[in-house]
């Protein structure tokens, strides 16, 4: 539960010390800060994942395509990009 609390919010060590406090488990900042670095990283990745699920079942998961024309040279060139949901989600995952 702490290192949910630190990984999932914007809080604290001494912060979520002080919330575990409150519910009864009486632990040093220090303590919350070495499990988050053994198991952040793996509840991390896992709210991530489900992040990305979620935008997968989502029905707007499309691609999209920007079509323009650029001049490099004096020569007329056309160009396509890739870009919305891909980009979105290999941000979420890197």
């Amino acid at each position: 539960m702490v290192v949910t609390l630190y990984v999932r919010f914007p809080l604290t060590l001494r912060s979520v010390e002080d919330l575990a406090f409150e519910r009864g488990i009486d632990i040093c900042h220090e303590t919350v800060r070495l499990w988050v670095n053994r198991l952040g990283p793996m509840f991390a990745s896992k709210i991530r994942f489900r992040r990305v699920q979620a935008m997968r079942q989502n029905n707007h998961w499309r691609w999209h395509l920007d079509e323009v024309f650029v001049r490099v040279n004096g020569e007329r060139r056309y160009r396509t990009r890739r870009s919305a949901a891909l980009a979105e989600w290999k941000s979420l995952v890197a």
